[in-house]
């Protein structure tokens, strides 16, 4: 996988990293509006992290910077699926979890957003409840696996950029 990266120059892998980031973002709106498939708070956050990452990635292919500000996006672009990568591994350990040991469900975010102070519902929003725990399945796998699958891949694609050499192609 890595000599092909090395074909392409960095602003194209940015900008891959993109194009990776808007389909996710695509195929959880298609999975969310026409399947109907409800997203839980750890969901959500993971989302976020996928808009982050992605946003790097697109910033980085209009900056198009030399090497230093290439490795400071790569740096970031790495922190960023990493962090979400934590709430996917936490949400697959909830789903994990014996039903009996299965936290309660929560309220809804807009509830707890109107109700709560914005650190405690923040709070809330990251730790999950009993409706992340709920496993829908994709290929055999979970959502949440399959989106821990793809943090692990952006971020050894951002790996790539931090160590690579500088690539003059464009």
């Amino acid at each position: 996988m890595f000599s092909a990266l090395h074909q392409i120059n960095s602003r194209q892998l940015n900008l891959l990293i993109f194009v990776a980031c808007t389909a996710m973002m695509l195929a959880a709106a298609y999975m969310e509006h026409v399947l109907k498939m409800i997203p839980c708070s750890l969901c959500i956050t993971q989302r976020g992290f996928v808009v982050l990452t992605g946003v790097l990635g697109l910033v980085a292919a209009i900056h198009n910077p030399a090497t230093t500000g290439r490795r400071a996006y790569a740096l970031l672009g790495i922190i960023s699926p990493i962090l979400g990568a934590c709430f996917a591994g936490r949400q697959l350990w909830l789903q994990s979890l014996p039903e009996d040991q299965v936290p309660a469900c929560g309220p809804g975010l807009s509830y707890i957003f109107e109700v709560f102070p914005f650190m405690e519902a923040l709070k809330l929003l990251l730790q999950g409840d009993g409706n992340c725990a709920h496993v829908d399945k994709i290929f055999g796998l979970s959502l949440a696996a399959w989106t821990l699958i793809a943090f692990i891949g952006l971020a050894l694609v951002n790996l790539f950029q931090l160590v690579r050499k500088d690539n003059k192609l464009a």
